[in-house]
């Protein structure tokens, strides 16, 4: 299991200096990912301060030299893809390959697409995460691209350079379970980040929950059903070696390969020095 650090991109991580300093923190720590929200008008936070998580990212690549980068997760909807692509392939470079890129439909939908005019059917907001992956991929190819979809198109277009990793970052997909379709979704990439309805931001999900995710993915992932999967949970982890085990080791038996430390959603999600305390104490120890 590796182990990353979760922060929003509002409060006092709106700061790219701020976070560059977490993040340079975070890697001397002994931490594996280091990923941020990806918010533009939060609900309970409207009138906070709120950082763009690429410019973010960026900082933290800068401060950093080893571990990875990303976001948990990137509305693909309510970008366009080939800013989002030009943007990912920059970090990807600047980072040495360094970056994860996490995408869903993102919210809360009110806010988030409503307040900017955005379209906020779901299954619309769906067809343009999907449309959108896909363009990612062919745009990160380098090749020119041609593209008439429902959503987007593209003409005779490459975007280069192309990311550092080939074939390009990995790619991992948020959503909640127990709704099937983000987790069919997940099993055509990299990676799935799923939330539970049965457990808060910032708690440990049910093992057994976990499996059910798992199971579900390795049954729905028939192309390249033997290419590395990662699954990524996250809550409140104990510093106690004992404790850690006793909550990891059941999780790890489930099939989490990541350990995504976040606080609970609370009025303290976004300030500083508590999340900098439990970064500096390092990722929990389970040998």
């Amino acid at each position: 299991m590796r182990f990353s650090i979760n922060i929003p991109n509002f409060g006092d991580f709106a700061d790219p200096r701020t976070v560059a300093s977490l993040a340079a923190t975070a890697e001397e720590a002994g931490w594996d990912g280091f990923f941020v929200w990806d918010h533009v008008a939060h609900t309970k936070r409207a009138r906070r301060p709120h950082g763009d998580p690429w410019m973010l990212l960026t900082a933290a690549a800068l401060a950093t030299t080893r571990i990875r980068l990303g976001t948990l997760v990137t509305p693909v909807p309510r970008r366009r893809p080939h800013q989002l692509a030009r943007q990912v392939a920059t970090l990807d470079n600047l980072s040495g390959g360094r970056v994860i890129f996490g995408a869903g439909l993102g919210g809360p939908i009110a806010d988030e697409y409503a307040s900017f005019g955005e379209p906020t059917d779901p299954v619309v907001l769906a067809e343009r995460l999907d449309e959108g992956l896909d363009l990612l991929e062919l745009y990160w190819s380098g090749d020119a691209i041609t593209h008439l979809g429902r959503h987007y198109e593209a003409n005779d277009v490459a975007l280069l350079p192309t990311p550092v990793q080939r074939p390009r970052p990995p790619i991992w997909i948020g959503g909640f379970w127990p709704a099937r379709r983000p987790m069919r979704r997940a099993a055509r990439w990299d990676g799935a980040a799923p939330l539970f309805t049965s457990a808060r931001h910032g708690e440990a999900p049910p093992p057994a929950e976990v499996r059910e995710v798992t199971d579900y993915i390795r049954r729905h992932r028939t192309h390249q059903p033997d290419a590395p999967f990662e699954v990524v949970v996250g809550g409140v982890s104990p510093t106690e070696p004992a404790q850690a085990r006793d909550l990891l080791g059941p999780l790890v038996d489930a099939g989490a390969t990541w350990w995504d430390e976040r606080r609970r959603q609370d009025d303290r999600v976004d300030q500083l020095e508590p999340v900098r305390r439990r970064v500096e104490q390092g990722p929990p120890r389970v040998d």
